[in-house]
Formats: structure tokens, sequence, C-alpha cells
């Protein structure tokens, strides 16, 4: 007896310990998922808060510049280690960042140089026009060696359209404004003003016949008379139009065609009779950012109207804390630009985005001259004092704000503010396009169409499998559907793209019919069955005639696709696709009643499972009682079963959304990936997921679009959590309401 006592004593200490042991791990798997997720959303949130910290800058060194006189041409190079100078007297010098220490210098060799003109930063090229009508072409760059694994930068220059100054002007006139731009392939182009006429000089490259050596000949168009109050040429890259602007803002537009000029339009950059203080390009040479001398900043490029023709508007004014401004550079591989005033304030704008990144002093002193880093990163400045001041730019993600990912940006070349998403182009010229709104209308709509098409199916097929089919059947019937979810996603996907796209494109009419006449065929169906005699329907089980309707629905999608290319003649002219287009529908072949189906069929074994299991689990006593008290088994079913069971099949449908809104696969492979937000059944779209899939690993490690990215990660993540949260509260809420059944 005492050993039996004792061996019962053990058995519940075994039974206490497995119980505790369980408890506990039970309890530490739900918070190592708890933890699991909150390190996710920190992770999230770790790459995500770069792009909201605030820019700054950082003083270094202030020291005296390399050469006198005026300084016409500043630049940095790279690693901000060097910079360049040429001043009004021909000297040429590259010198230290860091303290200024003079490290080559050059005697061009030329008299007085009345202008000087950049072509785009990265070519490296400068031309210099003098006060006898010749110009110098100057090319400089940086030759970056590793001796004994140490970084050495060595400037360098030379002469790519010779030594020799080329003569622009026959008279030997002064050249009073320049612009340039240049192509080493193709040529040069210079826009000039002497003797009061405005001139293009084409720089054209021959080989000599006997030597070999490469001779540049220059052939030139005169474009019209100059404006007594010029203000600037401006001559952009591509070289196909030119603008004369003058003083009061009056602009000549030209197009340029094989070396001839042809006026397009005059504008008026200053509507209000103000008079203008800079005009710049902004990089890529599409938009001109425009100052007057009323503080006025504004972004002005071409916007085709009514009539089909591209003229320049005013898009978008800047908040100018600045006042004046004296000066105006933009950054080489970014939409932002920087502005000086009298004052040695210095602020910072992002043109798309119109934000006002910074506004601070870099000296006391007026600005003079101020260049950019090619990575946007440092300036170095020239103060009236005649010091040198290099910054350093704590500038990373001057294109993010709350505006720019969710609200309508007017974007260059577009006719009007639009939500759009495009992160790269193989031109460094191109103006990132970041508005999350787009990919995000595109999750819901890919969610909204795949549940259109999957709650139905499953939630009916749910409660006839748990509530009329017969066990036997039951037990065949939702293993089945069960494993549909073992189903790789990308196998899904790929039917949809390679099989189900087309074959819908082409039995378009046949899939609408199949729509419309599975219904009534049902119906009729069962109808034929009623009228069967008795003894031949009761030799089929209770619960086993859905079987019979495998046949019928069958033969219903095969008479709709069959007769799709009749009705496709009759009705369509004998192409749908043109039809649709011609009714100002557009029809991508890949598109989001592809996606609905495809995404369906992955979604349905979630919701079918969880729903059958809700409406199973309805107590047998509640069903009998109703069906006791003279309700039909479909009374029973809407009165009693369904709202006993509403708490899980709510679960069902919003785990199954939240399964739909993540999904990946599927909508990368089954739509064409174009972030439109167009609500149409017959076009395609973007989500958040695949849109993660397709752009992460080209992204650069850092950079604005790799955490915005990742901010489109927390977007979808918030998003789940969101439906995910509302699921079970209102579960909860249902089950608190319906308990008392």
């Amino acid at each position: 007896m005492s050993q039996e006592l004792a061996n019962m004593v053990l058995r519940r200490k075994w039974r206490t310990f497995k119980d505790l042991s369980a408890r506990y791990m039970v309890g530490l798997g739900g918070m190592s998922v708890i933890a699991a997720l909150l390190l996710i959303f920190l992770y999230l949130l770790y790459v995500i808060q770069p792009l909201f910290v605030a820019p700054g800058i950082e003083p270094v060194a202030s020291f005296e510049r390399a050469e006198q006189g005026q300084t016409l041409v500043l630049s940095i190079e790279e690693q901000t280690e060097q910079a360049l100078q040429i001043t009004d007297q021909g000297k040429l010098a590259f010198f230290s960042t860091a303290d200024g220490k003079l490290i080559a210098n050059y005697d061009l060799g030329l008299p007085q140089i009345t202008v000087a003109a950049e072509a785009e930063s990265s070519t490296g090229l400068v031309a210099l026009a003098t006060e006898d009508g010749r110009a110098l072409v100057v090319h400089y760059g940086y030759k970056v060696t590793f001796p004994n694994d140490q970084r050495l930068i060595t400037p360098q220059i030379d002469f790519p359209l010779g030594e020799s100054p080329l003569q622009l002007d026959d008279t030997g006139a002064a050249i009073e404004a320049l612009s340039f731009a240049a192509d080493p392939e193709e040529g040069s182009t210079l826009a000039y003003v002497a003797n009061g006429g405005v001139w293009l000089a084409n720089l054209i490259k021959e080989e000599d016949f006997l030597s070999g050596d490469t001779v540049w000949q220059v052939e030139k168009t005169r474009i019209g008379d100059a404006p007594a109050n010029l203000q600037s040429l401006m001559l952009p890259k591509d070289r196909d139009r030119l603008m004369v602007i003058s003083q009061d803002g009056t602009t000549e537009h030209y197009r340029i065609i094989d070396g001839e000029a042809e006026l397009v339009e005059t504008f008026d950059l200053t509507p209000d009779s103000s008079e203008l203080s800079q005009v710049s390009f902004l990089t890529g040479d599409i938009s001109l950012l425009v100052a007057n001398n009323q503080g006025e900043l504004s972004q002005w490029f071409s916007v085709r109207n009514s009539n089909g023709d591209m003229r320049m508007q005013d898009i978008r004014q800047f908040e100018n804390p600045l006042g004046n401004v004296t000066s105006i550079e933009t950054e080489l591989y970014r939409k932002g630009f920087f502005g000086v005033d009298q004052k040695g304030d210095v602020a910072i704008w992002h043109s798309t985005s119109n934000n006002l990144v910074f506004n601070g002093r870099i000296t006391d002193q007026p600005i003079r001259k101020l260049a950019i880093a090619p990575r946007a990163n440092a300036v170095i400045a020239e103060s009236a004092d005649g010091k040198m001041h290099f910054v350093k730019v704590h500038n990373e993600h001057p294109e993010v704000t709350l505006a720019a990912i969710w609200g309508e940006i007017w974007y260059e070349g577009y006719k009007e503010p639009d939500f759009v998403w495009q992160s790269s182009s193989a031109s460094n010229d191109f103006e990132p396009k970041f508005s999350l709104t787009p990919i995000s209308f595109g999750t819901l709509k890919a969610a909204f169409y795949a549940m259109l098409f999957a709650v139905p199916l499953s939630i009916f097929g749910a409660c006839y499998t748990a509530y009329f089919m017969s066990p036997g059947v039951r037990t065949m019937v939702k293993p089945t559907i069960e494993i549909m979810e073992a189903l790789p996603t990308v196998i899904l996907g790929f039917l949809a793209g390679l099989w189900l796209a087309p074959m819908m494109e082409e039995n378009l009419p046949g899939i609408v019919v199949l729509v419309l006449m599975l219904p009534p065929g049902v119906m009729l169906a069962a109808y034929l069955w009623s009228l069967l005699p008795k003894d031949f329907r009761h030799r089929v089980g209770d619960g086993k005639q859905a079987i019979l309707l495998v046949p019928v629905i069958l033969l219903i999608g095969w008479f709709s696709i069959a007769i799709s290319p009749v009705i496709e003649i009759i009705l369509f002219d004998g192409n749908t696709r043109s039809w649709l287009t011609s009714q100002g529908i557009s029809f991508d072949q890949r598109n989001s009643l592809v996606v609905g189906i495809a995404m369906g069929f992955a979604v349905i074994p979630t919701i079918f499972s969880i729903a059958e299991d809700a409406v199973f689990s309805v107590p047998k006593h509640l069903t009998q009682g109703s069906l006791a008290l003279g309700a039909t088994p479909w009374q029973t079913l809407i009165k009693v079963v369904l709202l006993t069971a509403s708490p899980g099949i709510f679960s069902a449908v919003m785990i199954g959304l939240g399964r739909a809104v993540g999904e990946t696969m599927i909508v990368l492979m089954a739509t064409g990936n174009t972030p439109v937000m167009d609500f149409s059944v017959f076009q395609g779209m973007r989500t958040l997921s695949a849109n993660i899939a397709v752009e992460m690993p080209e992204s650069e490690v850092g950079s604005s679009h790799y955490r915005i990215l990742f901010l489109a990660a927390f977007v979808l993540f918030i998003f789940t959590f969101a439906f995910n949260t509302v699921a079970e509260v209102v579960r909860q809420r249902l089950r608190k309401k319906y308990s008392s059944l």
C-alpha cells in the first residue's frame, strides 16, 4: 500500500512538472514571437530613421585663396580633398581643401578673361572667353592612384580643342556673355554675345587627311540682336535649345535644329515686373531656377498645353529665407540646389519635394563664389575678404518628406501633379519618384480582388462542408482543400502569368459569360434534379449531391469558352482588346482579374479551413434545438450557426486578407508590376511586397532608395498589424456578443 502511495505521489509530481514545463514553454514561445516581431519593428525603424534626420553643416577650414583676381570658376573633386580655382587673370590653381596648400598652378597665357562658362560638371570642361573675342576650352580632372596602398590624387589639365584659343568674334570684340555645352564625340556648342549680337558657334571635330591630326572648325550662326539688359544665355547640354534672358525676365526660347535656331516662344520669368537676380539650370538642364530681387525663388519647366505644344511654365515657388539670392549652384546627381545671399547665409533646397532642407551661415562676409562637391557632401566658398571656407554638408536624403512620399508631386515633363513610383533610370539626370501611394494602392487593390474571389467561395464552401455535407464526403473534401495551401505560390504565379493570363485575354467574352451563366446554370441543374423520380434521387445519399455539380460546372465552363469567339465576332468586331481600347478602357494582359483569381486560390485554403472549423464547432445542441423548434436547416444555418461561428469566420477573413496583403510571388509574376492608380479590373498594379522583391537587390545600401524600400516594408508591417488587430478586436466583441447562444 505504501508503495502504491509512493508511486501515486511520484506520478503527481511528474504530472505537475510536465504541466509547469508545458506552461512555461508555451509562454516562452509566445514571448519569443512577440520579441521577434518587436525586433523586426525596431530594425525597420533603425534603417528608416536616417531619412528624417535634420541636415546640417560642419565648418572644417578657412584659409587664404590660392590665386588673386576675380574667381570665375571654383570646383571641388569627388573625395573633397582638392579644389580648383580659375581667375580672370588666366591663372588656374589646384589646392588642398584642408589648409589651402597649393598643389599645382598653371598660367593659361590668356589676356583678361571676361566670362567663363562650365559645361555639365561631370565633364570637367570649361570655356574661357577673353576681351579680344577668343575662347579657350580647358578640361580638368583628377587621376587617383594607390601607391603603397595610400590614395594619391593627382590633378591634371588638357586642352581638348587645342592649346590655342579659338577666334569666335572676327572683329576682336569682347565676349560679354557665354554659355557652353560639350560632347567629346560630336563636338561642342557655344552661345555668345559680341557687338550686340547673339551667336551660336558649333565646334566641329575633323581629322586632317594628310597628318591625321584632329582639327576643330568653328561654324557660326547669328541668332539675333542681344537685348540691352541681357541677364544670361542658357544652353542645355543636349544643345537642342537656347534661351536668351533679359534682366526684366523677358525670355526668348529657341529650338536648335542642324545648327539653326528657331524661335519657339517668348515668356516672362518675372510677371510681377521685378528684376532677375539669378537664373540657373537645375540638374538635367530641363528646369530653370529663377530668383528675383523681391526674394522670390521658383522653378520653371516645359509643360504640354492643350494644343500639344511644350511651353515653359512656373511650376512651384520655394520658401526663401535668404531674401535676395545672389548665386544659385546645383547638385550634380540630385535635384537639389544651394543659394547664397550677401550676408554669407546659405540655404539648401530640394526641388522635387519642394523642401527647404537647411538654412544657416558659413561666414559673416558676403559669398562671392560657391562650389558643391559631386556627392553634395561638402562645399567650398569664397568670401568677400578673400578667404576660402571648406564646409562639410550632412544632407543624405533631402528628397524624402511626407509630402513627397504620400502626396501628388509635379515632376519634370509631366503635364500635372501625380502619384508616381519610378526609382531609377540609366541617366544621372533622372528625377527619382518615390511616392508610396501607388504601390500602397496596388497592395490594397490586389487584396481586394483576391478577397472578392476567395471570400464567397471559401465561406459558402465552408458552410456547406461543415453543415450540409455527409461525414464521408467531408473527410475527403476538407483535406483536399487544405492541402492546396501547401502549393508554392511561385507555382500559382507561374501558371497565372504564362497560362491563365493569355487564356483569359483570348477568351475574355467567355470568362464574362461563365460568370453570368454559372449561378443560373447551377440553379437549373438543381431544378432538373428535383424533377427526377424520388427512387433515383434517393440512391444518392444526403450531403453527396454536390459531387453531381462538378460535371455541370465543367460543362458550363467548356460551353462558355467554346462560344467566346462567336460572341467576340458578333459584339466586339472580332477583337475584344481593341474594342476596349477604343472605348477608352486600357487593357493589360496581366491584370487585376488574373491576380484576383490566382491569389484567390492561394487565400481560399486559409479562409476555408478556419471558417469550416468554426462552423463545425458550433455545439450540436444549438442546431438540434433550432430544428426541433421547427426551423429549417437554412434558417438554422443563418440564424444560429453563422451567428455563433461569426468570430471564427471573421478571423478567417481577416487572416486571409493579411495573407493577400503580404503576397509577393503571385503579384510579381501575374501582373505587369506597373505602379498605376487605377481601380480597373483590366489594369495591373504593383504591390509593396512585389516592389521590395524587385528593387531591393538593385538598391545601393544606405541610399534614399534603399531606405524607402525599408519604409515600404514598414508600411506593409503596419498594414498587416492593423488588419490583425482589428480582426482580434472584432472577434472578441462577436464572441462576447454571441457567447450566450
